[in-house]
């Protein structure tokens, strides 16, 4: 069986539990929380071990490999607890706040040849998966334009952990890393910020970001692309990339069960939707199982470089 381990017990943990019984050969053996839910947590999931202190369940339980679900503001410390110990780790987005962060963990991970993956469980989503294919084999012709918008409204608290700095609050790091980490997966070029702006409370919390990315790639003309997000309000949630050719729509992109491909008089001329997944987060923990097995420290799919870039654009949406 391939054992993983939680910190953090909070509603997401919840998800990655029911993920794990839905995979072959897989099961969590132990969890962990500072905030006292690990016993309660445990008994709900059916998990045999529970512990107040991260550090004594990496040493006592040795699993092959963590899921860090606590607040992001924790996610740096405790992805580095784990590659220190040699244990591999599967980190909630955003995984870092900062790239400096990330590029440290990501440079420990490679020194001591621990596998680390940031959970962008989306990229791995069959309807984006089938966007991504329909790009790439010239559907819409060569992509010109994007936009990405992605907003709900969150409750106006201070204790909320979306509003809260000290718990890594903001858009930023809840929905604009879906923003940037699904484009930059469907339009595959590397990506440049051309601007990022943002709206922020009065200690520095973001609420609303928008961000203008440049998608440069030899022998192509530049593709622009707008990405949108707020916590303000409720926004049509969907992802549209304008070719030549056609174009393509991914409603709810980060939950996605539906894509739509266009003609050049954007005339619907193709379809594609997932009747199968019942949980998404199967297919990202099916990843880390891959290659942990292989013996890798990154995924192909969700690479370190791709995290260290996105953390890259939070340094100049926060600066």
């Amino acid at each position: 069986m391939f054992r993983f381990a939680i910190m953090g017990a909070g509603h997401i943990a919840n998800k990655f539990c029911d993920a794990v019984r839905r995979i072959d050969g897989a099961e969590v053996v132990a969890v962990a929380s500072k905030t006292g839910r690990a016993k309660e947590f445990a008994e709900k999931n059916g998990i045999p071990e529970y512990f107040g202190d991260y550090s004594e369940m990496l040493e006592k339980v040795k699993p092959d490999c963590v899921y860090v679900a606590a607040t992001s503001n924790a996610h740096y410390e405790l992805s580095k607890l784990c590659i220190e110990a040699g244990v591999p780790v599967l980190c909630e987005k955003a995984m870092f706040l900062n790239s400096a962060d990330a590029r440290e963990v990501f440079a420990l991970a490679e020194e001591k040849g621990v596998f680390a993956m940031e959970a962008m469980w989306s990229r791995f989503l069959p309807a984006v998966v089938k966007a991504r294919e329909w790009i790439h084999s010239g559907r819409i012709g060569e992509p010109i334009y994007a936009t990405s918008a992605i907003g709900f409204k969150a409750e106006e608290n201070p204790n909320n952990r979306y509003y809260s700095k000290a718990l890594g609050g903001g858009a930023a790091f809840d929905l604009t890393v879906y923003d940037y980490e699904i484009l930059t997966f469907l339009i595959d070029r590397p990506a440049s910020v051309v601007s990022a702006h943002a709206v922020k409370t009065s200690d520095g919390v973001d609420l609303t970001d928008h961000i203008l990315l440049n998608f440069k790639k030899d022998g192509c003309r530049d593709c622009l692309a707008v990405c949108e997000s707020t916590l303000l309000a409720k926004l049509d949630e969907k992802i549209v990339i304008f070719g030549s050719e056609g174009k393509l729509e991914l409603p709810r992109p980060h939950f996605a069960t539906d894509c739509y491909l266009y003609n050049a008089n954007f005339e619907l001329i193709d379809s594609f939707k997932d009747a199968v997944t019942e949980n998404g987060f199967v297919y990202e923990t099916e990843e880390v199982i891959r290659c942990v097995k292989a013996g890798k420290t990154q995924s192909e799919t969700i690479p370190h470089r791709l995290t260290i870039d996105c953390a890259g654009m939070f340094d100049e949406l926060l600066a």
